[in-house]
């Protein structure tokens, strides 16, 4: 599989999961599970259908170095990922006051106004370094199986 067959992969993957995405955690989120947990499992179930889908798509291609490509699709697609959830804080309003609740379950009774805005930062760092690790690495088994399942579902014809 060459390398712009890997990206045009991981680009289908990720318009897929886009158009999917959300009416996925809305359906959840209706669906009653709030929208903590709703738009959580709407986010990974779009996560693994599109890597599916994509997988399906690209089975061709995949078959001809299987375990190769399917790992490198997944490298790259878990590395988009990443980006954009690093992205994320920047431009959501209330990421410092979501830091804020987690420091005070993970730190009860220490109060965040007597940080420094120093420690305040670095604590911010380190909870999106947490959230980064714990999507990436599903994202990393979810497209795995995904794109397996996926290439499987559409086996070459044998001669």
């Amino acid at each position: 599989m060459k390398f712009g067959d890997i990206v045009m992969c991981v680009a289908s993957i990720a318009v897929i999961n886009a158009l999917i995405g959300f009416p996925l955690e809305l359906m959840f989120v209706l669906a009653g599970l709030g929208f903590e947990k709703g738009v959580d499992i709407g986010v990974f179930v779009a996560m693994f259908l599109s890597t599916l889908i994509g997988g399906y798509i690209f089975a061709g291609k995949i078959w001809e170095a299987r375990r190769e490509a399917i790992t490198k699709i997944t490298v790259l697609w878990a590395a988009l990922v990443s980006l954009i959830l690093t992205i994320i804080p920047a431009g959501l309003a209330h990421w410092g006051l979501v830091s804020e609740e987690s420091f005070r379950e993970i730190f009860p009774g220490t109060s965040w106004t007597t940080l420094s805005n120093a420690e305040r930062m670095s604590f911010e760092m380190m909870d999106n370094a947490g959230f980064l690790f714990f999507v990436v690495a599903i994202a990393l088994v979810l497209s795995f199986i995904g794109l397996y399942v996926g290439s499987m579902l559409r086996r070459p014809a044998k001669s």
